[in-house]
């Protein structure tokens, strides 16, 4: 039976607790789940205040994310930011599978390189069944970088604790979107059935009136027919293709309009609206910064 019990995770001293950990530092703590965890967590929906990666490092856990259940095998990484609740559920008549893990609170940030970089590591938007699924070899830099990241909270509070913990916690986060590269590559036939069904969507919802009645798509609306998250389709699409997932919807608004100001002669705000711009001004100057020429001087010239 679920547990409908909300645990706000606010601070790492508030995680910490949970478990009956001690805090070394205020705003981040490595964890090591190598025990079993108390039963009455199990099914509990923690929301996370902070950021949170774990390395899961054997089988019979599962998460549920939303309104979906995912299953994972040893070797998988999954990531939480700010803001997400996410229940885990376990066998209690088996042991707990073992995992480490890294939490660290948005403040570790502040002025440092990392946080104007946070938002470029775009797993952390990724749904749960899109997961990072880790080699042996992978597994064991990851756990290394825990362990680094561990022996410098072991150390006093300095002037130098937070470059060397953030430089650190940055180095991890890297290895980790090297790894999304490799798992997209390693998905080469499965992401490019992904790119095609995309252009296929596209050409069919400029010609089938949904841009009247919805106005222009957008990277979310394409991700859902996928069953993506929008993060990772656009970061799929972009890693398949070389262009953006909002390049391509660009490329589609283009070609269509140009069909249109060739083969009819509505005019341009009647154009527009047809392609789901609400106001004209805005697709003619679209127009003109990707072909060099307003719609009127490409009709002129066609």
């Amino acid at each position: 039976m679920t547990n409908s019990r909300i645990i706000q995770l606010d601070s790492v001293d508030a995680y910490n607790k949970l478990y009956g950990w001690e805090t070394l530092h205020p705003l981040v703590t490595v964890v090591n789940h190598a025990n079993p965890m108390a039963s009455d967590l199990n099914h509990s929906r923690l929301n996370y205040g902070l950021y949170a990666l774990f390395l899961k490092q054997g089988d019979g856990c599962s998460i549920r994310y939303g309104r979906e259940k995912y299953d994972y095998q040893e070797g998988t990484v999954v990531s939480f930011k700010p803001g997400q609740v996410v229940e885990a559920e376990w066998d209690e008549s088996r042991p707990m599978p073992p995992s480490r893990g890294l939490l660290f609170h948005p403040d570790l940030l502040y002025g440092t390189q990392l946080a104007r970089r946070i938002n470029d590591y775009t797993f952390f938007d990724y749904d749960q069944r899109e997961a990072l699924h880790l080699s042996e070899r992978e597994q064991h830099m990851v756990v290394e970088l825990f362990d680094r990241i561990e022996e410098e909270l072991q150390h006093p509070i300095d002037r130098h604790s937070q470059t060397l913990i953030t430089d650190a916690i940055g180095l991890l986060l890297d290895y980790c979107m090297r790894y999304y590269d490799r798992q997209f590559i390693t998905r080469h036939k499965v992401n490019s059935d992904i790119l095609t069904a995309f252009h296929r969507q596209l050409h069919e919802y400029f010609v089938s009136g949904h841009p009247e009645r919805n106005g222009l798509p957008t990277v979310a609306y394409f991700a859902d027919k996928a069953c993506l998250s929008p993060n990772y389709f656009g970061d799929l699409i972009s890693k398949e293709s070389g262009t953006t997932a909002q390049r391509h919807i660009q490329d589609a608004v283009i070609e269509r309009s140009k069909q249109l100001l060739i083969e009819t002669s509505l005019p341009v705000s009647e154009i527009a609206y047809r392609l789901g711009f609400e106001y004209p001004q805005h697709f003619s100057r679209l127009f003109k910064s990707r072909t060099g020429m307003t719609p009127n001087a490409y009709r002129l010239t066609a």
